[in-house]
């Protein structure tokens, strides 16, 4: 499954490369509805809808990089060997989309909610009574847990894999941004790390989380469960625009350390990206410019005709 995804405006891109070397891509346009736009101009609320969106884009992209896996998979095995994939072999492969997507978010809003909280009050309960302190051990435990997970998943071959597309990813935009023809040469010189990637949000979600939790006080640990439960889309809406203003003030001199903790994540998130997985990602953002291009060409001549007639 090596592919990586660049989105626009107007329309997402995947480019996936095959077994035989080409690189193919998946276009999906971008459609517009009229409520979620309404929920994306409203605080708070906005940051959920925006992580449903992300979720939706990524399972998207997993699922087509995993059918071209499997179709070239099969076409081997076929020529090869005369045998098809087994049952173990298909279920690995949705094993693998399932804990990179669906599961792994879910795992991350819930499970690393609430383990802090849990193990935090099994260890220091009878220590102290100051909330606002047990809130903070939480955050540091929840912060340990998180950098840990990061950490041993990414020494999995498929895992490393996609961080480095990731990087790729970051080396893209960064050199496009900063104006460079995009070659594999030119995009290589540039760093893994990218201020505005989704990183820094994980970040922001325990930071709030300790600010936002210690203004409500609980009584035993399932009331402490159950509060993390409910303050949850609370913490996500709140992290969400406090990631819009640090980008948005990440050209101020001092006030752009605070995207660091961020920054400091992707150095888990990302790994350093071969010549071909640069390739990959130049082409798909390539792919994206052109549709992009071409719909508001289209778009403009289409006004033009009007104005005409």
């Amino acid at each position: 499954m090596e592919g990586v995804m660049f989105a626009g405006k107007t329309v997402n891109v995947t480019a996936v490369r095959r077994k035989n070397n080409e690189i193919e891509f998946f276009e999906v346009p971008r459609k517009e509805i009229g409520w979620v736009n309404s929920l994306k101009k409203i605080p708070l609320v906005r940051g959920i809808v925006a992580l449903i969106e992300s979720s939706a884009k990524g399972a998207q992209h997993l699922n087509f990089s995993a059918e071209k896996y499997a179709e070239d998979e099969t076409g081997d095995s076929g020529e090869d060997s005369g045998k098809k994939p087994g049952p173990m072999a298909n279920l690995s492969l949705i094993l693998g989309v399932a804990v990179v997507g669906v599961l792994s978010f879910l795992f991350g809003k819930f499970v690393f909610t609430l383990v802090p909280a849990f193990i935090e009050q099994l260890l220091f309960q009878n220590l102290f009574e100051n909330q606002i302190l047990h809130n903070l051990l939480e955050g540091v435990i929840k912060i340990i847990l998180l950098l840990a997970y990061i950490y041993f998943i990414s020494l999995t071959p498929i895992i490393k894999r996609l961080f480095q597309y990731h990087g790729a990813e970051h080396k893209v935009i960064s050199a496009y941004e900063a104006g460079k023809e995009l070659t594999v040469a030119n995009v290589q010189q540039f760093n893994t790390l990218h201020y505005r990637c989704g990183s820094s949000f994980i970040v922001f979600t325990v930071i709030v989380g300790v600010i936002v939790y210690s203004f409500f006080k609980y009584d035993g640990l399932w009331d402490r469960l159950l509060l993390r439960i409910v303050l949850l889309p609370l913490v996500i809406g709140i992290s969400y625009e406090v990631l819009r203003i640090t980008n948005s003030l990440r050209d101020v001199p001092v006030l752009r350390y605070l995207g660091y903790p961020g920054l400091w994540l992707q150095k888990l998130t990302t790994k350093e990206p071969d010549d071909s997985q640069v390739e990959v990602s130049i082409a798909s953002f390539k792919r994206m410019l052109e549709l992009e291009q071409s719909l508001q060409e289209s778009r403009s001549a289409g006004v033009s005709g009007q104005a005409v007639s």
